[in-house]
């Protein structure tokens, strides 16, 4: 089974295929670069819910073949995995640990009224949730040590207090927040294909501190989670 990663910058895709090691193959596809390591298509795709989105959907629109002629036995995509660094909610993920999502939820898709917000599933259309496989996200967590909980996916970083308690309060036993998860599940779901997420957790949510902030960190936990998922993830097969 092939797998099609996308993540959002070249720093997370390198700290992905460095996980298997040697020199991923560079192959260009619609308005990105895929470093292919073995059964992993591994691309940037960029930032925020719109870009992963697209960047997801012109990787699966186009099979695995026509980036490489030549290997017409390459097998389609089986699953799609947003994968990076993110913020995690204290206490329940800390700086480096791994979350793994439960599921992948559109936090700020919705409307503001007087009431408070309103997800877009309230407003009467659209949804504001996928739901990876459980089976798959226990596997890849007993594989990693990563904690499995809801991850937010929002459009701006959340930099105070008061917008993590709000979140917290719309969404319990939150772990943590990125902003491409929601975008390449709505990808995958339009191709038919299962999708995961893999966070690193690089800051804490809250009132935004730079310095605080361990990026070198979460991107060698996400390198090492990669290491530790490969046969999981290349050899799962959802019944």
């Amino acid at each position: 089974m092939r797998v099609l990663v996308v993540t959002a910058v070249p720093v997370e895709r390198d700290a992905v295929t460095r996980a298997f090691g040697g020199t991923p193959e560079v192959l260009t596809v619609p308005g990105a670069e895929l470093h292919r390591s073995g059964a992993f298509d591994v691309l940037a795709g960029g930032a925020g819910p719109a870009a992963a989105a697209a960047a997801a959907a012109f990787a699966l629109a186009s099979a695995p073949e026509s980036y490489a002629p030549e290997s017409s036995a390459l097998e389609p995509y089986g699953l799609v995995i947003s994968a990076g660094i993110g913020g995690g909610f204290a206490p329940a993920a800390p700086l480096g640990s791994l979350v793994v999502a439960s599921d992948i939820v559109a936090a700020d898709l919705g409307a503001e009224t007087a009431d408070g917000f309103l997800p877009v599933t309230a407003l009467g259309f659209g949804r504001d949730r996928f739901t990876p496989p459980p089976a798959l996200v226990r596997e890849v967590a007993a594989a990693t040590g990563a904690s499995s909980g809801p991850v937010l996916t929002v459009s701006t970083v959340t930099g105070t207090a008061d917008r993590t308690a709000a979140l917290l309060a719309a969404h319990p036993g939150a772990l943590a927040e990125a902003m491409e998860g929601f975008g390449v599940a709505e990808a995958a779901e339009r191709a038919g294909v299962p999708v995961l997420e893999l966070r690193a957790v690089s800051n804490t949510v809250g009132p935004r501190d730079r310095a605080a902030w361990r990026i070198g960190d979460a991107l060698a936990a996400l390198t090492e989670a990669f290491g530790k998922s490969a046969p999981v993830l290349e050899g799962w097969n959802q019944a």
